[in-house]
């Protein structure tokens, strides 16, 4: 009896299987179809996607050779100070395309004029090389804090066509009308916030690069700084 109970259960269930309808569509996470679904809105933050790819790749491979310094470079100023080779110790500035090493050129090609003259003139150098190593990195800060505003601004205007939409519509609302406009607002969205976060996260990770450069640059300045003193103290 139970047997026959089980065997009429599992044929109900395997009917009631099989008519489950079969999914017909997926959905599609192409980043191409979302990019049109986006509208024109896409188009502006492309653009502001590239710029900040371009700034990032830029000023890293120029603060990655700008801290890139010979470990032997103070030591080697100093011998060629003490034994009177100015000359060559510009010559080994020169070589070194860094801002630490331009710093340390100013410095000794004011050898001979008072030390606050020199300190003042280092100092001025240091911040035009700061200067150079931020070029471009306010212009990343400003993508890092507009591109999710003009997402955003997408939002708002696939909301309103959704609901200009069902206005038009009258009486014969479609679920779909509405859900048209949200994807496309979705999606606006999704790719501000995509490039303000990668932008974001650019922008600091440079900026600690740069400051780790800054902190060398005033190390090698004091210790300059001490290296004129030497003469004057013996």
């Amino acid at each position: 009896m139970i047997t026959l109970f089980l065997m009429a259960l599992g044929q109900e269930t395997a009917e009631a299987l099989t008519q489950i309808p079969p999914i017909k569509e997926e959905l599609s996470f192409s980043l191409i179809s979302m990019a049109f679904k986006g509208g024109w809105i896409m188009i502006p933050l492309l653009a502001l996607s590239i710029i900040a790819i371009y700034i990032f790749g830029e000023r890293w491979w120029a603060i990655r050779k700008a801290s890139q310094i010979d470990e032997n470079f103070m030591k080697n100023i100093h011998d060629y100070i003490h034994e009177g080779k100015i000359k060559a110790a510009v010559n080994l500035c020169q070589t070194q395309e860094t801002p630490i090493a331009r710093l340390i050129e100013k410095g000794i090609e004011r050898i001979g004029r008072p030390l606050n003259d020199i300190q003042t003139s280092v100092e001025n150098m240091g911040n035009v090389e700061i200067s150079r190593l931020e070029k471009g990195l306010p212009i990343l800060a400003t993508i890092s804090g507009g591109a999710p505003m003009i997402g955003f601004l997408g939002t708002v205007i696939g909301m309103i066509q959704a609901f200009y939409n069902m206005s038009q519509a009258g009486s014969n609302v479609d679920i779909t009308l509405l859900s048209g406009g949200i994807y496309t607002a979705m999606v606006t969205t999704v790719a501000g916030l995509t490039v303000g976060i990668l932008a974001y996260f650019g922008y600091n990770y440079l900026t600690a690069r740069i400051d780790n450069i800054v902190y060398k640059m005033e190390s090698n300045t004091i210790e300059f700084m001490d290296l004129l003193h030497e003469p004057a103290s013996k």
